[in-house]
Order: structure tokens, then sequence, then C-alpha cells
């Protein structure tokens, strides 16, 4: 079996760029969550039987208090992060695992769940679904891949040092 972990704060910033506004009976904005939804049960009608999406339920994280400049949900519109708990409650009520971070953050939990995914020996293959180049660390040779969902693009362990010029372990200082 293959394994899905679903990069959900970079799906729902997507989906909020990339549909048309729509709203539910109360007026709020839910566009993006409809797309993030939508998305997530294509690929489970494809076949895909264990997938789980990770949020960034809170922008900030302790690494706010690390790193002076680090990212924070300034600039973020409030209807963009307002969809956050409704997406979380939409995947859950629909059968989805969902790991909503506060005190760190959806890469946290998705590079986490590679690992221990990846310890299953009934699991074939992780597929860690983001572009995120941070996560280009956490591919294993062809067990833990990561696939960029919009450009159809899978990464390898081959793959990554064919795209950054270094192994997946060197990722960290590459990005430095």
């Amino acid at each position: 079996m293959d394994v899905y972990l679903v990069d959900g704060t970079y799906e729902l910033f997507r989906h909020y760029y990339a549909l048309p506004s729509a709203r539910d009976a109360d007026g709020r904005e839910v566009a993006a969550v409809r797309g993030v939804l939508s998305s997530v049960l294509g690929r489970i009608r494809g076949g895909t039987t264990h997938i789980a999406v990770a949020t960034d339920h809170v922008i900030e994280s302790f690494r706010n208090e690390l790193w002076l400049g680090y990212k924070t949900s300034e600039g973020v519109e409030l209807d963009r992060l307002a969809q956050f708990s409704v997406l979380e409650s939409v995947l859950s009520a629909a059968g989805i695992v969902v790991w909503p971070m506060v005190e760190f953050e959806a890469d946290d939990a998705l590079a986490a769940g590679a690992v221990v995914a990846a310890r299953d020996a009934r699991v074939g293959r992780v597929i860690l679904c983001t572009p995120d180049k941070d996560l280009a660390q956490c591919v294993r040779g062809t067990r833990i891949v990561q696939l960029n969902r919009r450009t159809r693009v899978t990464l390898d362990e081959q793959g990554v040092r064919k795209k950054f010029g270094v192994s997946p372990e060197s990722i960290p200082d590459y990005l430095v």
C-alpha cells in the first residue's frame, strides 16, 4: 500500500488563489476548502486508501521565538485563515485523518508521518504531497518520495539530486 501525506496548508493557499470566491449559507468564504476537499476525494476515488492531511492550524510556531522574521500570519487574508478550521472539520467528517498543527508546523507532521509510515513493512511507498523544498530532505530512495500535485512531478532520491545538486540529507544546508 502507498501512504499519501498531504500538505493541507499549501493546498488551501493554492486553491484560495486558484478558485473563484464561494460562500456558505453563513457568508463564510469556503472556495479553498471545497477545492482541497475535492482534490483529496479525487485521490481517494482514484484508489488511494491511506491518506492524511496536515495543516498549520496556527501559522506562528516556536520557530518565531528562535528566528526574528520567521513566517507569520501577518498580511494573510482573514477569510483565508478562517478556512483552516472549516477544512479540518470537513476533512475529519469525511473520515480523512487530519493533523492540525498548533505548536509545530504541517511540515513537521508530514516529516514525522513519513518516518513512521516508512517503518511499516506493509507500506510500499510514502508520498509527500507538497512542492515545499524543505521536505525534499525527507526523501529516501524510492520509498519516501515527494509529489508536486500541481505539476505532477514526483522526486525520488535521484530526482532530488538532479533538481538540487545535493542529496536529500544536505537539503537543510543547501537552503541556508
